[in-house]
């Protein structure tokens, strides 16, 4: 068996890659790693999923491992990966465990887990329970009373709509929205948080068979939302992904506003009411230097991280901040939630355009984002290439060149063996060109 936990769970084609009997034996791991078995109580685990239809027979699995290792289980359905860890805290669990690909196709499903206090796992942890998979020493087997039960949380959902109607600073009557809930979790209860919240809604993505999640919608495939929010005349579009961690929007002309962007207008709106902790905000290293060129006006400072929210979050842990977030669109809202919140950030969005009368294109302008290009490079050694003295000495001259007007991001895939080449410039011709060079050099290294 290769690594098994990737940057966000374990996730595969289901049933091919993501097998039942590997579901099962994950869960049983995840609960003698995570859980505390002092004796005197039974663990609890919150188990949710995305409706895919690899996730009823991996949610049976997922179930399965858990009682077989003498936990209760709290069976939550259909919720956003947002919703499992918001109630794996509320509910005082143990674990919780969402069943789901994100972004990915139908055919792919995925395993995240979340520790006790609705916590994303570190490295560590995720090692200790890939260890125990791959060594079959989760062999703590229960019998008679000491097996698990199984009980479904029908007010899971209740409470979670409930809390993200909490956060809103202000009302967002009056504002027309289209809300595309890329046949997924998001459709199971977030156009009537947008209702509640006050907006007029249309949906579209809204009816999960099991088989249509991402097909052609959703976060990552923005041309049906942009069609229905021009046909509709409505005053903006918000898109999310299956399991609805994500949040990208559309103006009413149709223009697209991508993670930075919100990042933004929401760093922007949370500073105006003292609410971002230490006036600094959380990026990754592919955040558009307009992004950061907007923070440094308004006096935020950009702590940067590695590719991926759950680097995002290590650092607002780490350093006591409130707001992080990647051009995705997985945002964090650190006082309000313990991983990246679509809807969270959707009604951040709307709550902005309320308080401020403004258009999301209004909102959306205080970011000018530089041409960017990203090149992909095929190599033997990615490290060796990277660490190469004539790659180091290119990538200084073209940061020279471009001065404070760009920016080179030069970075190991970390997955293939790839070296990434990440240009931005005050012209797309320059950015394409300097990307050029250096992929030309990185080839010739290799």
């Amino acid at each position: 068996m290769g690594r098994l936990f990737g940057t966000d769970g374990v996730r595969g084609r289901a049933n091919a890659d993501l097998t039942p009997e590997l579901a099962l034996s994950v869960a049983r791991a995840a609960a003698g790693v995570l859980a505390d078995r002092d004796g005197t109580q039974r663990p609890v685990a919150v188990v949710g999923r995305d409706p895919r239809a690899s996730g009823e027979m991996l949610e049976a699995a997922v179930v399965a491992g858990l009682a077989s290792a003498g936990a209760e289980v709290l069976r939550v359905g259909v919720l956003p990966t947002p919703a499992v860890a918001f109630l794996t805290a509320e509910t005082g669990a143990d674990l919780g465990v969402m069943i789901s690909a994100s972004h990915n196709p139908m055919p792919d499903n995925g395993i995240k887990l979340f520790s006790r206090g609705g916590h994303k796992l570190p490295d560590a942890v995720e090692a200790a329970i890939e260890a125990s998979v791959q060594t079959g020493t989760a062999a703590h087997r229960p019998t008679g009373a000491a097996i698990g039960r199984v009980r479904d949380l029908p007010g899971g959902a209740a409470d979670y709509a409930d809390h993200l109607l909490s956060t809103l600073p202000a009302p967002v009557a009056g504002l027309r929205l289209v809300v595309d809930c890329a046949h997924g979790s998001a459709a199971a209860g977030g156009p009537d948080v947008y209702r509640r919240a006050g907006a007029d809604v249309t949906v579209i993505g809204g009816e999960p068979d099991g088989w249509n999640i991402n097909d052609g919608i959703g976060s990552t495939h923005l041309g049906p939302l942009t069609e229905a929010v021009r046909a509709t005349g409505a005053d903006l579009g918000i898109a999310h992904d299956g399991d609805a961690d994500r949040c990208l929007a559309v103006t009413a002309d149709g223009e697209v506003v991508d993670g930075d962007a919100i990042l933004a207008v929401c760093a922007l709106g949370l500073k105006e009411r003292g609410g971002l902790a230490q006036d600094t905000v959380v990026a990754t290293v592919m955040s558009n230097l307009g992004f950061h060129h907007t923070m440094r006006d308004a006096g935020i400072a950009v702590h940067t991280t590695a590719v991926g929210d759950r680097y995002v979050l290590e650092a607002l842990r780490a350093r006591g901040l409130s707001l992080g977030g990647e051009q995705s669109g997985h945002l964090v809202f650190l006082d309000h939630a313990t991983t990246g919140d679509g809807l969270l950030t959707g009604l951040s969005l709307l709550s902005r355009m309320s308080v401020t009368g403004a258009s999301l294109a209004e909102l959306a302008s205080v970011v000018q984002r530089l041409p960017q290009v990203l090149v992909n490079v095929p190599v033997r050694d990615r490290i060796a290439v990277v660490e190469s003295d004539a790659v180091a000495g290119a990538v200084n001259a073209a940061e020279e060149e471009l001065g404070d007007d760009g920016r080179v991001l030069l970075r190991p895939s970390g997955t293939e063996q790839l070296v990434r080449v990440m240009v931005e410039a005050p012209t797309q011709e320059s950015a394409d060109a300097i990307a050029a060079r250096l992929a030309d050099v990185v080839a010739a290294v290799d």
